[in-house]
């Protein structure tokens, strides 16, 4: 039997369909499902996208709450990590949270841009830090493979896709889509840790 490729392995796993038996040690035989309760951050100074998506038995899947923490230019880099860091510490107190999952920090040519983006995920992480969640963080390439099954997928293709996997019939902003498809690939990737 010919090996599937990653991509058909993902395409499999959304679909609920077991690995191939020709190798039943394979990775998607061996994980058991995520259950609980994801928060998605998408990070950014001026448009940092949450998504609280819980994980239920039989490929359940729940978008709870999604919003986008829009910032104006008018206001400073530092109040604006204040903001990030409040909204994201909201979310916790108001949900059950089992995971933070961010998207890592991407190539930039841009120092300054780089020190922005830092910034803006540090404001993040430190909310979920203090209130003792563990954080996870994903490359995007692996996001939307895990997701899309294209690591190169567009932010349309993840769009639509998050919508199909949550079930909604309303399109949601990017950083809110971005920020599911995190909280997604937590659940579809992650393997605990085997000391526990």
């Amino acid at each position: 039997m010919a090996r599937k490729s990653a991509r058909q392995l993902w395409a499999d796993k959304i679909q609920g369909k077991a690995a191939s038996p020709a190798r039943p040690e394979s990775y998607l035989a061996r994980r058991e499902p995520f259950l609980g309760t994801v928060l998605g951050i998408d990070p950014s100074l001026r448009g940092t996208g949450l998504a609280v998506v819980e994980f239920g038995a039989s490929d359940a899947r729940t978008l709870l709450h999604s919003r986008t923490v829009s910032l104006k230019a008018s206001i400073s880099m530092f109040e604006c990590l204040g903001t990030i860091n409040q909204s994201v510490a909201e979310l916790l107190g108001t949900y059950a949270i089992d995971a933070v999952a961010l998207e890592e920090t991407i190539y930039v040519q841009n120092f300054q841009t780089a020190q922005v983006m830092g910034a803006a995920r540090g404001a993040a992480i430190a909310a979920a830090a203090v209130d003792g969640k563990p954080i996870f963080e994903y490359a995007p390439l692996r996001i939307k493979q895990a997701v899309v099954g294209v690591g190169r997928a567009s932010k349309e293709q993840v769009a639509r896709t998050v919508m199909s996997l949550v079930r909604i019939a309303d399109a949601l902003e990017h950083d809110q889509s971005d920020a599911a498809a995190v909280a997604i690939c937590h659940a579809f990737t992650h393997v605990p840790s085997l000391s526990k």
